[in-house]
């Protein structure tokens, strides 16, 4: 959701006339934060802190904040760090240019929270980071209570988005040249409950799978306690619809799961990954995990591992419980000591890693399609290898034989993955190895950004703008 909101803000920036700054000396800085963890605080305040000779050297450069930190800390941002010129909310990001202008021309620093959503985000500029790829937003906000987590404090209620509104944003970009989009809620499996629609999200995806030229439809994150069959159908019968999903577990241990207000046990959990395998037996699993949690005991921990062994993780992203000002967790009390977290997180991280290599090890020697991520030489020059996502999200490094066609970002390859690690696979390349290179609407529309950042009009292939007027833009 982070990386969708910086994508709208780099959009809104540019309409305002700012491009992209390419040296080290930008007019402005915007930081878009996130409140989950507290590194994420240390890490915002001490760049700041950074930035401040910058500031002093050159007191038009402009210093905005955004996010959910800013909606949290809001008056904090100045008190610890004077020198900002912006602190906009997460509701508010449509306003970040007019902040901008209003903070220059008063010569003092703005703030402007809003406590509920201004413009729904979707609807902003945007500028995004791949080509071939895209995030759309079907929600924000939350509707549950997980008591460790600040996130429905600062992002409001879900509200959902309009089904033809969505659709019409993923076709824009399916003609946009997109071949791959990522459906985003804080919960999407409950997106629908504002206009009353329990199957909304299921129905959604039967819909995207109609759209000609989308061939990859993923989203992120649904909640195991409102996971239902007609999604798992849904998943299982669209073509467009990838053998993959992400579930938070967060815990294993039923009374942690209670204490976390999660609405649901680890039986249920289980039972909704074996219906899913039992349709989609190819499926890839990922998983939310939290170690460490108020109250945590060595059998809960234990509770823990056994689900992960039993759910075969083909990743887990793994943390250690940050207290988070402002949610009930924090005030609870048998918050664990900081030696015990590290020593369970460490025990933790090792089962993960031996399930996903296990898992992992199973792919070696079958054959898959990849979406190429990487361009020629970005990965290892030395060994020819270039990166890429197969149909489960699964990270592959694959090898260009000498003298193949060399794919573009946004290209389909289909290789044979020969050796596995914990957190990817290998495709290296042997006489008579599969090596197919299938040329994509995703490629092209890669070729098409590349012209487009060279000045070059990828329809003419002439040159933008010579003996034109020409308009200035300041750099972010």
């Amino acid at each position: 959701m982070n990386v969708h909101d910086s994508e709208r803000i780099s959009g809104l920036l540019e309409s305002a006339g700012y491009e992209l700054a390419a040296e080290a000396d930008p007019d402005v800085i915007v930081f878009n934060t996130c409140a989950v963890r507290e590194n994420a605080d240390n890490k915002l305040y001490g760049t700041l802190g950074m930035l401040l000779p910058k500031k002093e050297a050159n007191p038009k450069l402009q210093i905005a904040v955004g996010g959910c930190l800013a909606q949290k800390d809001q008056d904090t941002i100045l008190e610890k760090a004077p020198w900002v010129d912006v602190v906009f909310g997460t509701h508010n990001m449509g306003v970040l240019p007019a902040l901008l202008d209003r903070a220059k021309h008063n010569a003092e620093a703005q703030i402007e929270i809003l406590e509920s959503l201004d413009v729904f985000p979707s609807t902003l500029p945007s500028k995004r980071e791949s080509s071939f790829s895209g995030w759309v937003s079907i929600s924000v906000g939350c509707n549950n209570t997980c008591t460790f987590c600040i996130v429905p404090a600062l992002r409001g209620k879900e509200k959902d988005r309009r089904p033809g509104d969505i659709l019409a944003e993923v076709k824009a970009l399916v003609l946009d040249g997109a071949i791959e989009v990522t459906l985003l809620g804080q919960n999407v499996n409950t997106y629908g409950v504002e206009f009353g629609d329990r199957g909304a999200f299921a129905k959604l995806l039967r819909a995207c799978g109609e759209i000609e030229g989308l061939e990859r439809v993923r989203f992120t994150s649904p909640h195991p306690a409102a996971f239902t069959d007609d999604v798992i159908a849904a998943m299982a019968e669209t073509p467009n619809v990838m053998p993959q999903l992400h579930m938070p577990l967060q815990s294993g241990s039923d009374k942690v799961l209670k204490a976390m207000k999660r609405s649901y046990r680890s039986a249920k959990f289980l039972g909704i990954l074996d219906r899913v395998r039992a349709v989609m037996p190819e499926a890839a699993i990922t998983t939310d995990i939290i170690v460490g949690f108020p109250g945590e005991t060595e059998e809960d921990f234990q509770d823990t591992l056994e689900v992960v062994r039993k759910s075969r993780f083909v990743s887990s992203f793994t943390f250690q419980y940050s207290k988070r000002p402002g949610t009930p967790a924090a005030k609870m009390d048998d918050q664990l000591p900081k030696e015990v977290v590290q020593d369970r997180y460490e025990r933790l991280l090792a089962v993960v890693n031996e399930v996903s290599w296990e898992e992992n090890k199973l792919i070696v020697g079958t054959e898959v399609e990849l979406l190429v991520s990487s361009e020629t030489g970005r990965k290892d020059g030395k060994t020819n290898r270039l990166t890429g996502r197969a149909k489960d999200n699964r990270l592959v490094h694959f090898e260009v034989p000498e003298g193949g066609i060399v794919p573009r970002p946004g290209d389909a390859v289909r290789v044979v993955i020969t050796r596995a690690a914990p957190y990817f696979l290998v495709a290296d390349h042997s006489p008579g190895s599969l090596y197919e290179v299938r040329r994509t609407t995703g490629g092209d529309a890669h070729d098409r950004r590349q012209l487009e950042s060279c000045g070059v009009d990828s329809a003419s292939s002439t040159k933008v703008g010579l003996g034109l007027p020409i308009r200035v833009k300041s750099a972010i």
